[in-house]
């Protein structure tokens, strides 16, 4: 992999991480954008893979995202660059905030403007949503589109805990994966004829 494209991940990803507001979700629907749609590095079914894997993975999840994307890239040097270049901007602001706190904690100008970015922040989450599940619901697969509507009905209705549904989606996937495992065992075929 030449050293340019090293470069390129790690300007990419300093860029991102340096004007992204409102957490994960956002980042990763901008990683999307850059790395799928812009300069086709991965595809998108392993931007969702990196997504759920990210989610359910201690730590930030841009953070973790970082790191599997730059691997997904250019292996261990590649988890390298993207992760130092996914750090080091939340690192140098949240050490100038705290230089700085007493004058910002009471600033008007500094809370409205950070009202106005949650509104904003609160668009790109919707979606987002809105292309993950465009996305589930391409592949047509009953259990997929059957967890996606059921996790958001937990969620939403029932206020269940995240920790509980992604260890639920683990072990549906688990068992999925077991079942497509037996039927390949038994036809003789392999997982990408099933999939």
């Amino acid at each position: 992999m030449k050293k340019g494209r090293l470069g390129r991940l790690f300007l990419t990803t300093l860029t991102l991480s340096a004007f992204t507001f409102g957490g994960g979700f956002v980042i990763v629907s901008l990683y999307k954008k850059k790395f799928v749609e812009e300069l086709k590095w991965i595809d998108e079914n392993e931007m969702l893979d990196i997504t759920a894997i990210a989610q359910s993975s201690p730590g930030p999840i841009p953070v973790n995202a970082s790191v599997i994307l730059g691997y997904r890239i250019n292996g261990v040097l590649g988890s390298i660059v993207a992760l130092l270049g996914t750090i080091i901007p939340p690192f140098v602001i949240i050490s100038l905030i705290s230089i700085f706190y007493n004058q910002f904690k009471n600033n008007e100008i500094i809370s409205i403007a950070l009202k106005i970015m949650r509104a904003g922040v609160a668009a790109v989450i919707l979606d987002v949503v809105y292309n993950l599940g465009k996305n589930i619901f391409k592949t047509k697969n009953l259990i997929y589109i059957s967890v996606m509507i059921i996790a958001f009905v937990l969620t939403f209705f029932f206020n269940v805990g995240a920790f509980y549904i992604v260890f639920s989606c683990l072990a549906i996937g688990l068992i999925h994966l077991l079942i497509i495992l037996k039927k390949e065992k038994r036809n003789g075929t392999s997982m990408d004829t099933l999939r």
